[in-house]
């Protein structure tokens, strides 16, 4: 029989993993995570931001259509450009870096290093240099989404080459140069199959049409007229691809108009020929490490539930991005992140008290559901009586409808009559007021309701 030598481990020899102690650690480089690294940087703490790929930057790296920094910089920049301009901030700073560096898990650990008697969280990731370990008082999310792919909304037919996710497609074309069909059908309406349609078509390759379930697209109207009217691709609304005919490559696709239960309708049914099929159906928050760590999720938004400091119920772990909720801009991710980070920072330098404790209440635990044609409502809980962030987005869209905030039967806010959007992430400013009243009322919920106003 064959001997075999002793492990390290059997002699009792084990290399014990590096650790490096931090006040913040941020995962995820994009946006988000460079937006919440340089506020809590700014506060006074010590970051580092942990990222699996090489670079910096995130999804806006392929992303070179423009749209981006409008409302941040005031002026209009492509997806490269914006990210650059987070990316030369950051490396004009300490703030450390772990690329290409994937993170296997968030742990409590209360005896950490540095961590002056506060509970810390020791991240464990996988690097170019092997495994580290990173500790900080305090962990900010900011890993982004993933797109739904075909087996996620279940489209009958064989399984040849040639079907993509949209920001797959855009990478193969932005990135890496190549070039996914020659004939294409997109399904879906988001704002990534707009601007795939007409990146393909600049690109040399034929669009048959963007085909949506819905009855009303499910991107930005500017996309909508940019990247489909103008180039005279034609939008087909509550129709959905059904069947794809292919055996070694896709050779065609079969779309059917659907009813308003979004059932196909039989008789409907036509066949459109074409090699490639992109996918835009939807975004998922990148979530698998969060429920990992114990946070809670929201059904609704699939992302953590967060208080109006956005950090979630887990002590010390805040929230931020795409990885909270799916937002329509990049410009929003910022404004979003800087607030995360900074409230991060005030954590982490307290040793653990909560970023807004002066003006917190005591008592003071509402919860925000969302109520009417509001498809979510974000912070799920209010712990502060202060002046509240309310986002949320609409389940359909209305020409008119009003934000009202409920509390035990009562209304006790009214906004003005406004049109909303699925596509378009509203805010609402929710006075300190309010949440007193709530308080004052004992209830445990607030409700923010968006109710369909009838025109005369």
């Amino acid at each position: 029989m064959a001997e075999f030598k002793s492990s390290a481990i059997d002699c009792g020899v084990v290399e014990a993993i590096q650790t490096q102690a931090f006040e913040v650690v941020v995962i995820g480089g994009g946006p988000a995570g460079m937006a919440a690294a340089l506020a809590a940087h700014k506060a006074g703490a010590r970051v580092a931001i942990v990222e699996r790929e090489q670079h910096l930057g995130g999804i806006l790296r392929q992303c070179i259509h423009p749209g981006f920094g409008l409302s941040h910089f005031k002026q209009e920049l492509t997806g490269p450009e914006y990210a650059q301009r987070f990316i030369d901030q950051v490396h004009a700073t300490d703030i450390a870096l772990f690329l290409d560096s994937m993170v296997l898990g968030i742990d409590e650990a209360s005896d950490a290093p540095d961590a002056n008697d506060a509970e810390a969280h020791t991240v464990t990731l996988m690097s170019p240099a092997g495994m580290l370990q990173l500790t900080g008082r305090v962990v900010v999310l900011a890993m982004g989404c993933r797109e739904r792919t075909r087996s996620e909304i279940k489209i009958p037919g064989s399984r040849p080459a040639g079907m993509f996710t949209a920001g797959l497609a855009q990478r193969y074309i932005n990135i890496e140069n190549l070039k996914p069909g020659s004939r294409a059908v997109i399904l879906g309406s988001g704002d990534i199959g707009l601007i795939m349609a007409r990146r393909c078509t600049l690109e040399g390759i034929s669009v048959e049409g963007v085909y949506e379930l819905m009855p009303y697209a499910n991107g930005l109207r500017r996309n909508v007229k940019n990247c489909l009217d103008d180039f005279g691709i034609p939008l087909h609304l509550s129709t959905t691809v059904t069947r794809v005919i292919g055996h070694d490559r896709v050779e065609a696709v079969e779309v059917s108009q659907v009813d308003e239960r979004l059932a196909p309708i039989s008789g409907t049914e036509r066949i459109v020929p074409c090699d490639t099929l992109l996918l835009s159906v939807g975004l998922i928050p990148e979530n698998e490490l969060s429920v990992a760590a114990g946070v809670e999720l929201d059904p609704r938004t699939r992302g953590a539930v967060v208080d109006q400091s956005l950090q979630t119920g887990v002590p010390g772990i805040f929230a931020c991005g795409n990885v909270l909720h799916v937002h329509d801009l990049a410009d929003n991710v910022t404004t979003e992140s800087e607030r995360a980070g900074a409230a991060a920072a005030a954590y982490a330098l307290v040793c653990g008290a909560v970023a807004d404790a002066d003006a917190a209440g005591p008592g003071c635990q509402l919860t925000v559901s969302p109520a009417g044609i509001a498809g979510y409502a974000l912070p799920g809980r209010i712990t502060a009586v202060a002046l509240t962030k309310l986002n949320f987005r609409v389940c359909r869209p209305v020409n008119a409808a009003r934000v009202r905030i409920l509390a035990g039967g009562e209304e006790l806010y009214a906004g003005k009559v406004c049109p909303f959007k699925p596509s378009v992430m509203e805010s609402f400013p929710l006075p300190a007021k309010v949440i007193q009243r709530a308080l004052d009322l004992g209830v445990s919920e607030i409700v923010l309701s968006v109710d369909p106003v009838e025109e005369a």
